[in-house]
């Protein structure tokens, strides 16, 4: 499994609920079309964690680099329905850094064989 990851803040005067509903709408449209596994959005919560991360932090579940290509593909198409899920998100933050992590160690790792 491969966990795209972005963490950010809202721009000012976005309210956290209204944020939330168009993230949940955006991920469950993705979710629902299969070009994702599953999704999860958390809060700093007592101001722990670094300070160069946002206050809001995203994880996107896909089963490997084809899936995620598949979701950035039809993301990118700007056709709606799911431009305007992707702007009505988009349009509500700022300061986003993003990530990409793998289960580890990988499932088709060998043992034993290693030279480094």
């Amino acid at each position: 499994m491969d966990i795209y990851h972005g963490w950010f803040d809202l721009k000012p005067g976005v309210g956290d609920m209204q944020f939330v509903e168009a993230f949940e709408k955006y991920m469950e449209r993705l979710e629902t079309e299969g070009v994702i596994e599953g999704w999860r959005l958390t809060r700093k919560k007592l101001g722990l964690a670094p300070s160069h991360l946002g206050e809001f932090h995203f994880m996107i579940e896909v089963t490997d680099l084809t899936q995620l290509d598949s979701a950035f593909n039809w993301v990118a198409t700007r056709a709606e329905p799911v431009e305007t899920d992707h702007f009505n998100v988009n349009s509500l933050v700022h300061n986003i850094q993003f990530a990409l992590y793998r289960d580890f160690p990988d499932p088709v790792r060998e043992r034993g064989e290693e030279r480094f």
